[in-house]
């Protein structure tokens, strides 16, 4: 399986990456919602699943690609470990607040509800949660694994971070998390 893997991405890396992150934001959601949140088939919303998917492959995937390729530029000569903590931090500090917001306006727009009302919600809990789980996942990530494969490793365990993210995101709340 990985041998075929990486014969996609020798010959079409984006799209190989970009088609992989669409699949697992759906298997993410499919995990929230037939595992966590015990739908059944029945009750399953597919609607909810395409969107997870479109949204890992139109937006995350394809922005990930490119930050990936820019904090690879990112070179303190001589300092392997400051050049990693800097990547970590740009990660953690830059993108997850941005790419955070963009997520829960984007799918909270595709739903047909307020931004507004779901980044009050859901926020800061999500992105203090984000915060015990990646820079951990991306230290390692950063110092082991090949350019051309972060993105997989991401994936990988995005598997269970998209089931989180699928659930935060549908969950109503009533408390407000400023």
């Amino acid at each position: 399986m990985l041998r075929w893997y990486q014969a996609r991405l020798a010959k079409r890396p984006v799209l190989t990456q970009v088609v992989t992150t669409a699949f697992l934001f759906g298997a993410g959601d499919v995990t929230a919602q037939q595992a966590v949140e015990r739908r059944g088939l029945n009750n399953h919303d597919y609607l909810r699943t395409l969107r997870m998917t479109a949204w890992g492959g139109c937006f995350f995937g394809p922005v990930v690609v490119q930050w990936y390729k820019l904090l690879d530029r990112l070179k303190f000569p001589g300092r392997p470990n400051t050049e990693l903590v800097a990547r970590v931090a740009a990660d953690q500090l830059l993108f997850t607040p941005v790419n955070l917001l963009c997520f829960f306006t984007g799918m909270t727009l595709l739903e047909g509800g307020n931004p507004t009302e779901k980044l009050r919600n859901s926020y800061w809990t999500t992105l203090r949660t984000n915060w015990i789980v990646w820079p951990t996942v991306q230290l390692v990530n950063f110092k082991v694994v090949p350019l051309e494969h972060r993105l997989l490793v991401v994936n990988v365990v995005s598997l269970g971070w998209n089931s989180y993210l699928s659930y935060v995101n549908t969950k109503k709340t009533t408390n407000k998390d400023l």
